[in-house]
């Protein structure tokens, strides 16, 4: 059994970036950037209008009250062509190129119009409600980088950099294997001693959550000719992830057949809670994570190292989970030699101080409480006793990329 910490180092030494691909911008919200992108225009082109208003000479309207004549208009996508001289205006509008020979804008509130002569009754400087040329970004400004997880912003951004297409890293394909007897899919026939796979599903969840592809390769039954048939479908995956079976019992045989077949097991067993009967390793190549096969065992063992392995294959620098401290709610007694995730309700003290409150029950199989759940209280090995109001180290379940 080996620490939480070192199996997190075998499990970032055991993965690789993967390869990309080429998507156009409106199919890239949520991918992960596969090269520094840098900007094909100028933005804005030339110096355009902040304000409706009118285009004069600053020196013009240096003294005020003053008459200008206007001798046209310019608007967004359609600028005026000719020269202003003195005495003159130009109708302008929001987003349009500021003409020729003038250098301010005089807001339409503060003139009166009759006919072609525009009374202006208070002054502009030079430069005023212009937004010059290159105001936002040049061209060739690199403005987004490799590893940037793509927001509805930067699919904005790309948009005005007049970029329709993106190299992004492409989904890891992450193929699932539930194993054992006594699971069945929802809506399917549900047998006495049977109960419903919920744990695929939710590793589904995870594994898009966290920008990946979920292959559903089905439950293996409790024989190794079942298992050995799932595993064939397996080629192809970026990282194979099964559900149970994981432990050393009689009808536990993801070692076995695996180890058949060429498996070179990293570590088995985890020196946490829950979660300690996980397993890494590699198959022809593949990544393996065994996870247990107790719902919240398998959630927690996912929070833990399944954001690290997919960080690591899409290029982004890993946060381990987003930790961030909190005061602890309750008392806890003292810790033994695991590692311990506790599922936590997180609340506001009454000075506004963030606040962890674990459930009094904490086992690994109760879904519904890791479903109600905001957090992870993380208790390290051998912990002394906790009083309510100390600091403690928690992993947040809705934040960034994980969202569990």
């Amino acid at each position: 059994m080996i620490s939480v910490e070192q199996a997190l180092d075998n499990v970032r030494a055991g993965f690789t970036p993967i390869g990309c691909e080429t998507v156009s911008i409106d199919q890239a919200l949520g991918r992960v950037l596969g090269e520094n992108v840098a900007s094909r225009v100028t933005q804005p082109p030339k110096d355009v209008s902040s304000m409706d208003g009118y285009a004069v000479r600053a020196a013009d309207v240096a003294t005020v009250p003053v008459t200008l004549t206007r001798i046209g208009e310019s608007q967004a996508g359609d600028g005026f062509d000719g020269e202003v001289g003195p005495g003159q205006t130009v109708r302008t509008f929001t987003g349009a190129p500021i003409p020729a020979g003038t250098d301010a804008i005089v807001i339409q509130e503060v003139t009166e119009v009759d006919g072609d002569q525009i009374l202006i009754s208070e002054s502009s400087g030079t430069g005023r409600f212009i937004r010059p040329a290159g105001l936002d970004f040049s061209y060739g400004d690199i403005l987004i980088i490799e590893g940037t997880v793509l927001s509805a912003r930067d699919i904005g951004l790309l948009a005005a950099m007049n970029v329709p297409w993106v190299k992004v890293r492409r989904r890891p394909r992450v193929g699932i294997i539930a194993t054992g007897d006594e699971v069945v899919m929802p809506g399917d026939p549900l047998g006495p001693d049977q109960i419903v796979s919920s744990n695929s599903l939710a590793l589904s969840g995870y594994i898009s959550a966290l920008g990946g592809e979920p292959v559903n390769l089905g439950i293996a039954q409790d024989t190794v000719e079942s298992l050995r048939e799932i595993l064939a479908a397996a080629k192809g995956m970026d990282l194979i992830m099964t559900i149970g079976g994981a432990s050393v019992g009689d009808y536990d045989l993801v070692q076995q057949v695996m180890g058949e077949k060429g498996l070179k097991l990293d570590f088995y067993k985890v020196a946490m809670r829950p979660g300690k009967p996980m397993i890494f390793g590699h198959l022809g190549g593949i990544p393996v994570i065994g996870l247990p096969g107790n719902p919240v065992s398998a959630g927690v063992t996912c929070v833990v190292f399944l954001g690290v392995a997919m960080d690591i294959m899409l290029g982004i620098d890993s946060d381990d989970g987003q930790k961030e401290t909190a005061v602890l709610g309750r008392d806890l007694g003292e810790n033994d030699q695991r590692q311990d995730y506790l599922r936590a309700e997180l609340t506001r003290t009454e000075d506004g101080a963030l606040s962890a409150c674990p459930f009094e029950i904490q086992d690994s199989a109760m879904m519904e409480r890791f479903a109600r759940a905001d957090c992870l209280v993380i208790r390290p090995p051998h912990a002394a006793p906790a009083k309510a109001g100390e600091r403690v180290e928690i992993i947040r379940l809705s934040m960034g990329r994980i969202g569990f």
